[in-house]
């Protein structure tokens, strides 16, 4: 019996050992990656930094300062409108489509793989061909407008326009990762609820909402968190849509935005990490609560 038990603990230290020995490049990129520079930020961000690399510590100035900033309420402003509006909209059209493609139709594969494109395909040359659509003098939108009598107007250029096509940009790219992530979910759902719902002559709108969405609320959560975190970093399709020129730039710069050009177009890296640091605290508290709502509501659900 001692020997079962001395063979038995040698062999979970050894998977002990070779579990660890598997996860270290993992453990190794994220120090080196996210966890030292995560706390180098924090640490710049009450310090003078400046393109050069020098330093000397300041305390809350860069803090004060960004509290006191226009350009930061503005870009507050900017990022929460965006989410606000992305979010929800990308959740609500690509849950509705994923139950569309969640039937057996003809030619399903075809619409699956037309839907997953803009997960697939590069930030950078999305924004390059939605700044096409967009384009004030030659744009396919304008052609359309035009087409129909209507006046071209420069969608990228002007504060009232130029958000809002961010927005529709944005909601656009989150489709196809959402889509999948709530295909798999519902096809996770036994089929005996559904089957039992239409004994009891229940409409296929009356599932959806009955077994559907209480059984997806799982996946839903996880959905929800990760666009809100997403949302909140923003910066890629603002940066390759927008000129820096452009007189709509402050009505659609976000945080991140603000943080690059803080760090990286004006050389002020300390204020700039003073921005990553507000931003991360944002995020944390907006996902705790977040998380708390709703899983208060999965579990109900799961009850």
């Amino acid at each position: 019996m001692k020997n079962k038990k001395t063979n038995k603990k040698r062999y979970n230290s050894q998977a002990v050992k070779w579990g660890y020995l598997m996860i270290l490049p993992v453990l190794l990129g994220l120090t080196v990656f996210y966890i030292i520079p995560f706390f180098q930020n924090i640490f710049y961000s009450f310090t003078d930094l400046n393109s050069f690399g020098a330093w000397k510590p300041i305390g809350l100035d860069n803090y004060r300062e960004l509290l006191a900033d226009d350009n930061f309420y503005m870009a507050l402003k900017n990022t929460f409108t965006y989410t606000i509006f992305t979010v929800p909209l990308s959740i609500i059209i690509s849950m509705t489509i994923a139950n569309l493609l969640n039937k057996n139709i003809k030619g399903i594969g075809v619409y699956r793989t037309l839907y997953f494109l803009p997960a697939v395909t590069m930030p950078a040359a999305v924004a390059m061909i939605w700044k096409w659509i967009y384009n004030g003098q030659y744009g396919l939108l304008n052609q359309l407008i035009m087409k129909f009598g209507g006046q071209p107007k420069a969608w990228l250029a002007d504060s009232n326009t130029a958000l809002g096509s961010i927005i529709i940009v944005g909601i656009w790219m989150s489709l196809g990762m959402n889509i999948i992530f709530f295909l798999a979910g519902m096809q996770s759902i036994p089929k005996q609820y559904y089957e039992a719902a239409k004994l009891d002559g229940a409409s296929g709108f009356k599932q959806f909402f009955t077994i559907t969405f209480p059984l997806l609320s799982p996946t839903l959560l996880f959905v929800v968190t990760k666009d809100l975190i997403g949302s909140f970093q923003v910066f890629d399709i603002i940066f390759m849509m927008i000129n820096k020129t452009s007189p709509a730039l402050r009505s659609t710069q976000s945080i991140v935005y603000l943080f690059y050009q803080s760090a990286i177009d004006f050389g002020r890296k300390g204020y700039g990490a003073a921005v990553a640091t507000v931003l991360f605290i944002i995020i944390i508290v907006i996902t705790f609560i977040q998380m708390t709502i709703q899983k208060r509501w999965i579990n109900n659900v799961k009850n």
